[in-house]
């Protein structure tokens, strides 16, 4: 078999899939808000420049379920539709994350491969019809083959440099309610088998009330090779802020494949975030997409302090990705989903 490379995000995309919010039982009040949010992010992917609608970004493929939801995609999105930069397709998805729920696009040789593992909605806690059928569907409609493989893994557990590293959690892969028994020097062997790894940079634990258990691009991501970013605390009371630490010392520990040592650039978190009935939610301005054009960070400004805190997050990650159209995009209501824009985008390499 042709070597596997695992291309980094900031390499070019032939296009990015998501899916449109469609479950009204699940979404609630938040459903239209939601809806807004995301039809935000797509047109930050497809048109960067607001100014400029000839200045084309990446094709958008979005997956939805039913009557309801299409129409209402279709109202939303027609610029998009219209220009030929969005295209919707009917599949069966239980909700929106594709980053975890569609497969992780990889390279063997020149061919590119749609790499689909085992889902088992984050540990059996939200199990949702065909949530686990949707990778091969992606494939086939991406005109991919698709590599199974059998054991369990979400494409946000992971983050890679395009040169061989990863980064990931011990809470989330190591978590017996994926695969039970699994050691670092497993998953290790199978990533180097899967995706073509070299080295696996491991960190502990995750942000606090993240139904993930501890989803990496929530946490810290690679922005070129050798250089990554991670959060800082935001006020003595941001709940994360032990963790935060840890993770930063982590990094700065670290060496990746190459075996040079990582520049850790630090950005505000969102601080302390609530939601309605006052619980602490895992807000995250590391959830970030990087498109061809464009940078989409979340934020969840819902004070002056939490608005200062992601003003300067936004300018420092700028400043590090290096994208010439940055958008910093409210994501509140989607996150009542359990998620933002990382989760909910995989991008296609060209």
């Amino acid at each position: 078999m042709a070597d596997i490379h695992f291309p980094a995000e900031w390499d070019e995309h032939e296009a990015v899939w998501s899916a449109w919010p469609s479950a009204a039982d699940l979404w609630e009040d938040n459903l239209a808000p939601a809806r807004e949010e995301v039809a935000a992010l797509f047109e930050a992917i497809a048109m960067p420049d607001p100014d400029d609608d000839s200045i084309a970004g990446e094709t958008v493929h979005v997956l939805l379920r039913g009557e309801e939801a299409r129409n209402s995609a279709e109202a939303m999105l027609d610029d998009m539709i219209q220009a030929g930069r969005l295209f919707l397709h009917e599949a069966p998805i239980g909700d929106i994350w594709l980053r975890d729920t569609g497969p992780i696009f990889v390279k063997a040789g020149a061919t590119l491969t749609a790499s689909r593992f085992g889902f088992n909605g984050w540990g059996g806690k939200y199990l949702l019809d065909a949530d686990d059928e949707i990778a091969p569907i992606v494939a086939k409609k991406a005109s991919t083959t698709l590599s199974e493989h059998g054991f369990i893994l979400e494409g946000g557990a992971i983050d890679t440099d395009g040169q061989g590293t990863i980064l990931t959690t011990r809470q989330c892969v190591l978590n017996p309610n994926r695969n039970k028994g699994m050691t670092e020097e497993r998953f290790e062997a199978l990533m180097a088998e899967a995706l073509g790894i070299k080295k696996v940079i491991w960190l502990d634990d995750g942000l606090l009330n993240d139904h993930t258990d501890g989803h990496v691009d929530n946490i810290a991501r690679f922005v070129a090779p050798g250089k990554v970013v991670c959060m800082a605390p935001s006020g003595e009371d941001d709940p994360n802020k032990d963790a935060y630490r840890a993770i930063r010392d982590a990094l700065a520990g670290a060496r990746d494949a190459t075996g040079r040592r990582l520049e850790v650039v630090e950005i505000p978190s969102p601080g302390r975030i609530l939601n309605q009935d006052g619980d602490i939610v895992p807000a995250s301005h590391m959830n970030f997409y990087i498109a061809n054009k464009s940078l989409v960070v979340p934020v969840y400004a819902s004070s002056d302090r939490q608005e200062g805190y992601a003003m300067e997050a936004v300018e420092l990650l700028a400043d590090a990705v290096g994208r010439e159209h940055v958008h910093a995009i409210d994501a509140t209501h989607v996150l009542t989903g359990g998620g933002s824009f990382h989760c909910i985008t995989q991008q296609q390499p060209r």
